[in-house]
């Protein structure tokens, strides 16, 4: 990856941090820092590249967004980052999942 490449991925990171916020409940606007949200969506890209869920995704593909969450909370608490609740971090993954039209 080149210099523009990372600063691609970056401006988009920040579009769909931006994304997520809007939706999420009033609550949970202002709890997670951009760092936890970067982390969030390093994260979900990790469980989708492991889990091959979007391999072949010309067809219908069945997420399950619970266990994304729970799969992001375990390895925040696994890494240090923090404790969080994957019922908090449902909201986060179906943000993203809707920011890149995976759903609607």
């Amino acid at each position: 990856m080149n210099n523009d490449e990372f600063s691609m991925e970056d401006l988009d990171d920040e579009k769909t941090i931006a994304f997520i916020r809007e939706r999420l409940p009033q609550e949970l606007k202002e709890k997670f820092s951009d760092d936890e949200f970067y982390y969030f969506l390093d994260t979900i890209y990790d469980y989708y590249d492991k889990s091959g869920i979007l391999d072949g995704s010309d067809e219908y593909v069945d997420i399950d967004i619970e266990e994304i969450a729970k799969f992001i909370a375990k390895e925040a608490k696994k890494n240090g980052i923090g404790d969080f609740d994957p019922e908090e971090l449902f909201f986060i993954v179906e943000g993203e999942l809707e920011y890149n039209g995976i759903i609607d």
